[in-house]
C-alpha cells in the first residue's frame, strides 16, 4: 500500500509538473505577439485606407496618399526638413544668382540608386528635365514651378546649372517634392518598380493588399531604422479591429472616435494635417456661378459645430486655401470672416432667385470618414435655410479621382487639399482660371493678375503680401465653404519610438524605430 500511496503521489506530481510547463508554454505564447515577432525581425505594419493605385513614378503621381509613402523613397536634389527649412539632399550646395534665375548645384558624391547604380549629373538633367515637362515623353508633372526653367545643364560632372525664364525665389521649393525625385535616367520601369534615392527601397506589392519598403543600406544619409515596412492596405471601418488585434503598428488619420477606441493600446500622436478641408464647389455650374449663393452656404454652416462632431474640437479654423502650419501666410482674420448667420444666408438666397432653397450633391470619398461626416453635418446645416444635400460617397480611386477631380463632373464636395512644396504658392496657384488642377473652376481675373506679379517678385515680404491679398479673394468671393485644418492624429505601438511630423502632408518611416 505504500508502494503504491509513493507511486500515486510520485504520478500527480509528474502530473502538476506537467500542467504547469504547459501553462508556461501558454504564457510564453501569449508573450510572443505578432508585435514582438515584428520586433524581432526590426519591421512594422503600417495601414492605409487606400491602395495605391495612383501611378508609383514621381513625376505623375498626383494622389496625396501616394505621395505620402513616396516621400521614403524618392529625394530631390533638395529636401525638407520636419521644421520646414530647405535642406540638400542628392546635391551638397546650391548657389543662386543675386536676379534668382540661376541655380548651380554640387552634386552629393557617391550617392547610390536603388538598383546599384550611382547618381551622375546625366540623371540629374533627365530627372529635371523630365519631371518639367521638357522631354517629348508624355510625362506630365504637377510641379508646375518648374515650368519656367529653360535649360539644364552639366558643365562638368558634379554641376548641374538649371536657368529659369524669370527669377523665382521659391524655386528651391519646388524641388522638395517627389514631383523633383532624381531617377535614373536609363530606367524605364518607375510605375511600377519605382527606384529612386531614398532611405528605402521598393520591395514588393500585391494589388488591394500591402506595398512593402526595406532599408536601403547603400543610403548616403543617415540610415533608416527599420529592416522593413509594410503597408497594409486596411478600410477604415476595420482598422481599429486591426489595430487591437495586432496586426497594425502605425495608423495615420484617425477619427476621434478611433483614436479613442485604441488610446488604450496605442499612443495617439497630433499635429496637424497640413491641409484645407471645405465644401468644394463647383463655380461653373449652378447654382454655384452665383457668389450669393456661395456666400449663402458659408452663412449657413456652423464650423465650430462641424469642429466639435467630427473631429472632437481637434482642428483649426480656416477661411481660405491657407493653412496655419504655413505661419507667415496664414491669414487668422479670414478664419472668421463668416459666422454662421441664417438670416443673412435666407437674404442672399432670396437675392439669387432662391427663396426657397434648392437640391444639392454632396459627393465625397468613402474611404474618409472625417469627409463623410463633415458632409452629413454640413448636409443638416443647411436644411435650416431651406437647401436639401444628398450624400453620394464613392470610391476614392475609381469615381473622385476621375469624375470629381480630373472630368470636374460633380457640384460639390468635401475633401482636403495639401501641398508638397514650402511656400503659399502650391496652395493658391491651383485656384488660378487656366490651371489644370482648378476642379472648382474658379475664375477671378484680379486673383490671376496677382499670381503673376507674386511669382515674379524677388522681395518676400512684398510676395508674401500679394499671396495674402489672394486669400482673401478666395474668401470674399466664396469660392469654397472652408472649415478646418484637420488634426492628424496617428496611432503609434507604444514600443516604438521616433514618429516625426513636417510642415507636409508625409509619413517619415525612417525616423521610426523600435525602443531597445
Amino acid at each position: 500500500m505504500h508502494r503504491k500511496m509513493r507511486n500515486l503521489i510520485l504520478a500527480l506530481l509528474l502530473l502538476a509538473m506537467a500542467l504547469s510547463l504547459a501553462a508556461c508554454g501558454n504564457k510564453a505564447k501569449e508573450v510572443e505577439t505578432p508585435q514582438q515577432t515584428r520586433a524581432d525581425t526590426n519591421e512594422i505594419n503600417v495601414g492605409i485606407p487606400q491602395d495605391l493605385e495612383d501611378s508609383l513614378d514621381p513625376h505623375v503621381t498626383t494622389a496625396a496618399g501616394t505621395r505620402e509613402v513616396l516621400f521614403n523613397m524618392f529625394e530631390g536634389l533638395m529636401k525638407a526638413d520636419p521644421e520646414g527649412n530647405i535642406i540638400p539632399a542628392v546635391a551638397e550646395k546650391c548657389d543662386v544668382s543675386d536676379d534668382a534665375k540661376v541655380y548651380t548645384f554640387t552634386l552629393r558624391e557617391g550617392v547610390a540608386f536603388h538598383n546599384g547604380q550611382t547618381v551622375t549629373v546625366d540623371d540629374v538633367v533627365y530627372s529635371i528635365s523630365r519631371c518639367a515637362g521638357m522631354l517629348d515623353d508624355g510625362v506630365y508633372t504637377a510641379a508646375s514651378t518648374l515650368k519656367g526653367i529653360v535649360s539644364v545643364e552639366a558643365p562638368d560632372d558634379r554641376t548641374v546649372v538649371i536657368t529659369l525664364s524669370e527669377g523665382n525665389t521659391e524655386f528651391l521649393a519646388s524641388l522638395v517634392t517627389t514631383y523633383a525625385a532624381i531617377i535614373p535616367a536609363d530606367y524605364t520601369d518607375q510605375a511600377a518598380n519605382p527606384v529612386g534615392t531614398g532611405p528605402f527601397k521598393f520591395a514588393s506589392r500585391s494589388p488591394q493588399e500591402n506595398f512593402v519598403i526595406e532599408r536601403f543600406d547603400d543610403y548616403w544619409g543617415t540610415p533608416a531604422k527599420l529592416n522593413k515596412v509594410t503597408y497594409l492596405v486596411t478600410a477604415m471601418d476595420t482598422a481599429v479591429m486591426s489595430m487591437k488585434s495586432g496586426v497594425i503598428d502605425v495608423f495615420a488619420h484617425l477619427t476621434a472616435d478611433m483614436a479613442k477606441s485604441v488610446e488604450d493600446q496605442f499612443t495617439i500622436e497630433k499635429d496637424t494635417a497640413k491641409l484645407v478641408q471645405a465644401l468644394y464647389l463647383n463655380n461653373a455650374v449652378e447654382p454655384f456661378n452665383d457668389v450669393r449663393v456661395r456666400q449663402a452656404l458659408c452663412y449657413a454652416v456652423d464650423v465650430d459645430q462641424i469642429i466639435d462632431l467630427v473631429v472632437d474640437g481637434n482642428g483649426v479654423r480656416v477661411g481660405s486655401s491657407m493653412f496655419p502650419a504655413f505661419a507667415k501666410y496664414f491669414d487668422e482674420s479670414l478664419s472668421t470672416y463668416y459666422t454662421q448667420d441664417l438670416e443673412k444666408a435666407k437674404e442672399l438666397l432670396t437675392e439669387a432667385g432662391y427663396p426657397d432653397g434648392f437640391s444639392m450633391t454632396i459627393t465625397v470619398p468613402s474611404n474618409y470618414p472625417q469627409h463623410v461626416q463633415t458632409g452629413e453635418v454640413i448636409a443638416e446645416q443647411l436644411k435650416a435655410v431651406g437647401i436639401t444635400a444628398s450624400i453620394e460617397q464613392v470610391d476614392w480611386n475609381q469615381t473622385w479621382l476621375t469624375e470629381v477631380y480630373a472630368n470636374r463632373n460633380f457640384q460639390s464636395t468635401v475633401v482636403g487639399f495639401d501641398t508638397s512644396t514650402l511656400t503659399a504658392r502650391g496652395m493658391l496657384e491651383r485656384w488660378t482660371s487656366d490651371h489644370g488642377k482648378n476642379m472648382i473652376n474658379f475664375n477671378n481675373a484680379e486673383y490671376d493678375a496677382l499670381f503673376a506679379q507674386a511669382i515674379a517678385c524677388t522681395d518676400d515680404a512684398e510676395q508674401t503680401a500679394l499671396y495674402k491679398q489672394m486669400e482673401r479673394i478666395l474668401t470674399e468671393e466664396a469660392a469654397n465653404v472652408y472649415i478646418q485644418d484637420i488634426y492628424n492624429m496617428v496611432a503609434v505601438n507604444p514600443g516604438l519610438e521616433g514618429l516625426t511630423f513636417y510642415p507636409m502632408y508625409v509619413l517619415d518611416v525612417a525616423s521610426i524605430g523600435w525602443k531597445a
